[in-house]
């Protein structure tokens, strides 16, 4: 398949034929299908299947308080270790975890995007009515790097850390919610109405 068209891997995308024209020729509106591919594992090591994982790693234990009496939710503290071999610069590879724990945050307790079920239109596509986490929202949060040089990778032990400090935080919010109130919830962003039947003071 290239630029539209259906072709045999062995001949030039020219000599295909349209997605048009094998839909018109099956008579059909649409197709659906399933397939898979083993592509070459992406590394920095020179070969398709490293023998070390060059993968960063990040895990996170937060704190809430709940007051049921008030219905109060508070997070009360966050801690973030993190495996991304040696940290060149902590100062920005802090900013870069606090900032996407921030997302975090967000993603766990406050950003929804409403739409009209008429139009289809977002309803609260404005920071008045998009709710975003705040200072007053975040509460401490300690980063702690482990700084394990990942010589295998590279000369300076240097791994990325990128959305690292999102992946897990949402997760580790509602398990701490959970423990705290004893609710499950499988639906984010978490509401106080999903923690209101809870029995936990």
């Amino acid at each position: 398949m290239t630029a539209g068209s259906v072709h045999h891997k062995d001949q030039p995308a020219s000599s295909g034929v349209s997605f048009g024209k094998v839909l018109a020729v099956a008579k059909t509106s649409s197709v659906t299908g399933q397939g898979q591919s083993k592509g070459k594992i992406s590394d920095l090591l020179g070969t398709t299947k490293p023998s070390v994982s060059s993968h960063s790693y990040a895990a996170h234990f937060v704190e809430v308080t709940w007051q049921p009496e008030i219905a109060r939710l508070r997070l009360s503290r966050i801690v973030t270790t993190v495996d991304a071999g040696r940290i060149i610069n902590e100062r920005t590879g802090r900013n870069q975890i606090e900032g996407a724990v921030a997302m975090g945050i967000g993603m766990a307790l406050f950003e929804e995007v409403t739409h009209d079920p008429r139009s289809g239109a977002p309803i609260n596509s404005n920071l008045a009515d998009y709710i975003l986490t705040t200072h007053a929202d975040a509460p401490p949060h300690e980063v702690i790097f482990i700084q394990h040089p990942d010589m295998h990778l590279n000369e300076l032990g240097a791994r990325g850390i990128g959305e690292i400090g999102l992946a897990g935080t949402a997760a580790a919010i509602t398990s701490a919610i959970h423990h705290a109130t004893g609710v499950r919830v499988r639906e984010l962003p978490v509401r106080i109405e999903d923690l209101l039947g809870s029995q936990v003071i």
